[in-house]
């Protein structure tokens, strides 16, 4: 059974830094996309950066910069982790880390990435930002 946990986030005020880390466990795929997306209320859930097994990365625009996705790689877990740095209210949102076994898919532009092809999501995770 493939499960998605999720560690920090939090309050911090504007220009702050906040760390997110997602333990992936049971996936059985050789080759993967992982990465955070993230929901602000009353707006459409989009995506933030992503990694593949070989460690390239994608990013939206709007936190190129600023975050920074890394993973760290163990027999049995995986785990995606989001340095976010130089934190705006704006990037106030709920975040989800999300895992597919598409790999094509981290090749896509993240404003435009295919979230049906992520088949496991965590349970979201807050980050607030105040100014």
């Amino acid at each position: 059974q493939v499960q998605l946990v999720e560690s920090g986030g939090g309050s911090v005020q504007s220009g702050g830094s906040l760390r997110l880390a997602c333990a992936v466990t049971g996936f059985p795929y050789s080759d993967y996309c992982m990465g955070w997306f993230r929901q602000a209320p009353g707006k459409e859930r989009e995506g933030v950066a992503f990694i593949n097994r070989a460690s390239t990365t994608n990013y939206a625009d709007s936190v190129k910069g600023r975050f920074t996705i890394s993973q760290d790689k163990t027999k049995t877990t995986v785990t995606p982790t989001l340095q976010m740095n130089s934190l705006k209210p704006e990037d106030t949102a709920m975040y989800y880390c999300a895992a597919s076994d598409i790999k094509a898919v981290c090749s896509s532009s993240v404003q435009k990435i295919s979230q049906p092809a992520f088949r496991f999501w965590g349970q979201g995770t807050q980050v607030t930002v105040s100014s």
